[in-house]
């Protein structure tokens, strides 16, 4: 693990030189790419969303990498990892923890549940029933756990990076539109291209690259790496782009539910940690355009004629990138 530089006027984990951002995540991405083979965009989205305190959402059909990649980033930061297996049965107790009553001491005590944790894998989160799938609700948005009135801070930092599979394959729940929201982006893993995956079947037949896989970095040093994306500098311009993106999902004709406040606050937040990852103290235009459609797509709900013409979400927010006047200089 390399320690990254820390300027003496930090407090609490010290705090990451602005500069050293972008080298410390590459040392992480380049980590992550010994097992993702070919998805560098990929990788590089999970790990804007790791700096950017959000929750990633990976969706695409079986076999193509889901939990291969989540498990890759889990395994990049030494921290508390839990994975759940989404299943019918599983019940919102097991996510969030449950008490339990104490014969001796004749008081409950909580057990808490797999969501404690600084990174949790959440697989094959559509798997579950709805009233499971709300038990990360408050997880994910306050990052904190009630249980009996008894509110539980979660640690930081947490991160749910959730797969699932496409709504049309069997045995699958829709995710709720607020539970979307909750996500910071999405993003499909896609198939590997053919060098890729011939590196696959060299590397992986005979062993598993994640159990050699080492930590390249700590909770201690994400937690400065964090806070060192929240000191960039984003320019009024740079702002009230965003919110005018935003505003234009609600204003679309193919659109019957725009984007949220909380999603213009992602996009922020997403935009910052590119800047980071990309070596600059200050966010362009150019860094929110890259993460616009892996932020907002997937919040958006189509109207029946957008749906009925075979549009789709990320061609929308594609049009409204071409269409919201960009603000020029810094």
């Amino acid at each position: 693990m390399t320690e990254v530089t820390r300027t003496s006027d930090g407090t609490g984990d010290g705090a990451v030189a602005l500069a050293d951002v972008a080298a410390e995540g590459a040392r992480i991405a380049a980590n992550m790419a010994r097992v993702v083979h070919g998805k560098p965009e990929v990788v590089h989205l999970a790990l804007v969303v790791l700096l950017a305190e959000g929750h990633l959402l990976i969706e695409d059909v079986p076999g193509v990498g889901k939990t291969t990649l989540a498990k890759a980033l889990a395994a990049s930061v030494d921290a508390s990892v839990r994975r759940i297996q989404f299943t019918p049965d599983l019940l919102p107790s097991d996510v969030t923890g449950v008490s339990v009553y104490d014969q001796e001491t004749r008081e409950f005590e909580f057990k808490p549940g797999a969501v404690f944790a600084n990174i949790v894998v959440a697989d094959e989160i559509n798997r579950a029933s709805p009233k499971t799938q709300s038990a990360l609700l408050e997880c994910m948005a306050e990052r904190q756990v009630t249980v009996d009135g008894v509110s539980y801070e979660l640690a930081r930092p947490f991160l749910v990076m959730a797969t699932q599979n496409p709504i049309e394959m069997e045995g699958t729940y829709p995710l709720p539109e607020a539970q979307r929201d909750r996500f910071t982006a999405r993003v499909s893993m896609g198939y590997p291209d053919r060098e890729a995956e011939l590196a696959m079947l060299d590397d992986l037949v005979t062993t598993d690259p994640l159990a050699t896989l080492t930590p390249a970095t700590d909770a201690a040093g994400v937690r400065a790496l964090v806070a060192a994306v929240g000191r960039l500098h984003v320019s009024e311009a740079v702002r009230r782009y965003v919110v005018a993106l935003v505003e234009a999902t609600r204003r679309s004709a193919d659109l019957r539910l725009g984007a949220s406040p909380r999603a213009g606050l992602q996009l922020l937040r997403t935009a910052r940690a590119t800047a980071a990852l990309a070596g600059r103290d200050h966010v362009l235009p150019d860094d929110v355009q890259a993460v616009a459609v892996p932020v907002l797509a997937h919040r958006l709900l189509l109207t029946p004629d957008a749906a009925a013409a075979r549009r789709t979400a990320e061609q929308v927010v594609g049009d409204l990138l071409r269409t919201v006047p960009v603000p020029r200089g810094r």
